[in-house]
């Protein structure tokens, strides 16, 4: 009988740094909770080796033992791995490293999953339709809409839309997509966050949320009318509010997340708040997923430069959230 749970880790891509901060965590025994690295033994060791740094860990065995410790779940590398250089064979590694990890959390045997960074345009160059760890886990999932969520001290931002490009956001923004949007963030900050009543703030499209439909009229035509329907229903809604003017302290005051309409519209205050402590929590998913803030930074991996403070509070926010 399992009596603590178990955290899977994908390092992500193998030629990047997240092998590089995974071995920095996983040389440190979890205090409640078992680490299960999903990743080829071999590239650990290897990297553990460049980088100085003792690993040993077992095979996961599917449980925990008496003690909580990290272990390996193997899945081998399709090619082999240089830092720093992108090889678009070991992408069918990557993707067989986050089913792997999925399947496990779908089946109760891991609490969460903790993702490593990937690198898009390679394993798209291997013939992998894939735009980025949300739409895959979702789709691997069997849910129909998941939400983005950056968080990092002091601070929440959810996407209404994410990894699209500008000329498709406002087709994308219907009243039935920012309905499940904001009644998945709704429904996660109060069962995953014990937040009783949650209170979020609802960026507008344009500049200037439209200026009264002179710079544009989602503002009228879409996003005004579901935050009536939806206050109608108990929630606590502000908005829409301009986004130049949405991340002021006067305005944060008393919010538990803001809702930006899409990708770069507010992914750059919040890195720019608190870069190295941000991580990735997609809500909406039958399990706990939460992720680093940044990318591969190939340029770093098996220097013993990278930072492995996003991983460490992706791991701390999932045990947290599994509680």
């Amino acid at each position: 009988m399992r009596t603590r749970p178990a955290l899977a880790l994908t390092p992500g891509e193998p030629a990047g740094i997240g092998p590089d901060v995974a071995l920095q965590l996983a040389s440190v025994p979890p205090p409640d909770f078992d680490l299960v690295l999903i990743a080829d033994p071999a590239v650990l060791a290897a990297r553990a080796a460049q980088l100085g740094l003792a690993f040993a860990a077992a095979a996961w065995p599917g449980h925990g033992g008496a003690a909580p410790a990290v272990y390996v779940e193997p899945v081998a590398a399709t090619a082999p791995v240089q830092p720093g250089q992108l090889d678009p064979a070991n992408s069918h590694y990557v993707m067989a490293c986050l089913k792997r990890a999925v399947h496990g959390c779908r089946q109760g045997e891991f609490a969460a999953l903790v993702t490593g960074p990937v690198h898009k345009g390679v394993i798209n160059d291997a013939g992998i339709p894939f735009t980025g760890h949300t739409e895959f886990l979702a789709a691997e999932a069997g849910v129909p809409q998941v939400v983005m969520m950056l968080a990092a001290p002091g601070l929440r931002v959810a996407l209404a839309t994410t990894h699209l490009p500008l000329a498709e956001v406002s087709r994308t923004i219907t009243r039935d997509h920012l309905t499940g949007v904001l009644s998945i963030l709704h429904a996660d900050l109060k069962k995953k966050f014990a937040i009783p009543n949650p209170e979020i703030l609802v960026c507008g499209l344009n500049p200037h949320a439209g200026e009264g439909g002179h710079l544009g009229r989602e503002e009228i035509d879409v996003i005004e009318p579901v935050l009536v329907t939806l206050r109608a229903t108990g929630m606590k809604l502000r908005g829409p509010v301009p986004a130049d003017t949405a991340f002021i302290p006067a305005n944060l005051a008393g919010v538990d997340a803001v809702l930006a309409m899409y990708h770069d519209q507010g992914l750059p205050v919040l890195k720019h708040h608190d870069f190295a402590h941000a991580i990735n929590i997609t809500l909406g998913l039958p399990f706990v997923r939460t992720s680093v803030d940044h990318g591969t930074a190939l340029e770093l991996a098996g220097s013993g430069r990278a930072d492995a403070s996003s991983l460490a509070a992706a791991i701390a926010c999932a045990r947290a959230l599994c509680r």
